[in-house]
Formats: C-alpha cells, structure tokens, sequence
C-alpha cells in the first residue's frame, strides 16, 4: 500500500461525506456566486467533489514520477473514479440537476467496462485507462462540477455551459466505451 494507492483509497473515503454533505440540508442557507443562486451544501459539495477529482491526478502523477505503478492501483484508481462519479451523477439525478436516462447510460457503461476488466483480470491481465478513458473521466468530472455549482459563471452570459459539458461528457462515455471493448475484443471473441 505505497503513498498514492493511499492517496485513491482516501478518495474513495471521501465519497460518504461528498453524499451526507450533499443529501442533508444542515440549514447552511443559500449563496450565490457569479450569478448562480445554490444552497451553501451544494457549494461545500462541489469543493469536496472538486478535491477528490484533484486526487486522482496528484495519485497519478506521484506514482509515475516515483515508479509507485502497481496492479492494485491500475485496479484501484479507475475503481475510485468510478464509484466518485457514479455516486455524484447519482446525486445529480435525486436533485433534479441531471436527466436520468443520461446518468444510466454514464452507469451502465462503467458497470460493463468494470465486467470487462474482471474478465481480464481473471486472465491475468490488468488494464490501466487509457487516453480516451481519463479524457471521459475528467469530462465527467467537469460536467459534475458545473452542475452542481449551477452553471457559475455561465449564468451570466447565459451559457448553459453545464448541459454542454453533461452531453460532451455523455459523448466521451459512450466512445471510451466502445473503444475499450473493441480493443479487448478478443476476450469476448475467444471465450467460451
């Protein structure tokens, strides 16, 4: 367990209070900020998402810099940012900031590129994500943001910056999906 699988396994640990700080009213009051009225727990919400996002990059880059890439962490890292952003988009649904049928389609294929990855593993094979797949992970993560910081910023000059970036992230989804399963095709291919 070296220092950035601590680092992911933190950000999984963060992903309750992220639920409980979003969930429950604690009568914090409204803001609003650069034009965008919110609750004041969806604010703390966001800087909360925000900072386990931000973990994702640091763990990685400390793990390249140092030669810390281990197989639990190809294992654990996309498993964190999984369960991050499926709780957030979760999250988005109950609040009535996201479309619901954009959120399972976001789901499923994290579930089925999970099934693909255990599938692998069975063969001893471990997948790090590639290129497209943290492209799709940061658009996500973006998409979240803006949400629930109710399109700060962009509500001024009436951009509805956070739906743009919900159905880019929707587009980053589906294709990082298709590409990893064509790309491991063979597993599906070879089976019996």
């Amino acid at each position: 367990m070296n220092i950035p699988n601590k680092i992911t396994v933190s950000r999984i640990l963060l992903i309750p209070l992220f639920v409980i700080v979003m969930m429950f009213d604690f009568g914090w009051g409204n803001m609003t900020l650069f034009g965008a009225e919110m609750q004041v727990n969806y604010f703390v919400g966001a800087l909360i998402f925000i900072f386990a996002s931000a973990t994702d990059w640091v763990d990685g880059y400390y793990a390249r810099k140092y030669d810390l890439v281990t197989n639990l962490g190809k294992f654990l890292d996309p498993l964190a940012d999984k369960l991050l952003v499926s709780a957030a988009f979760i999250l988005l649904v109950e609040i009535d900031l996201a479309p619901a049928w954009i959120v399972i389609i976001i789901i499923s294929r994290e579930f089925a590129v999970t099934g693909l990855r255990l599938i692998l593993a069975g063969q001893g094979e471990v997948v790090a994500a590639n290129q497209l797949g943290k492209i799709k992970t940061w658009a996500q993560i973006v998409a979240i943001s803006a949400l629930i910081l109710h399109n700060t910023i962009f509500t001024l000059v009436g951009i509805p910056f956070d739906m743009i970036m919900l159905y880019v992230a929707l587009f980053f989804t589906v294709w990082s999906g298709w590409d990893y399963f064509y790309l491991n095709r063979r597993v599906l291919l070879d089976s019996k």
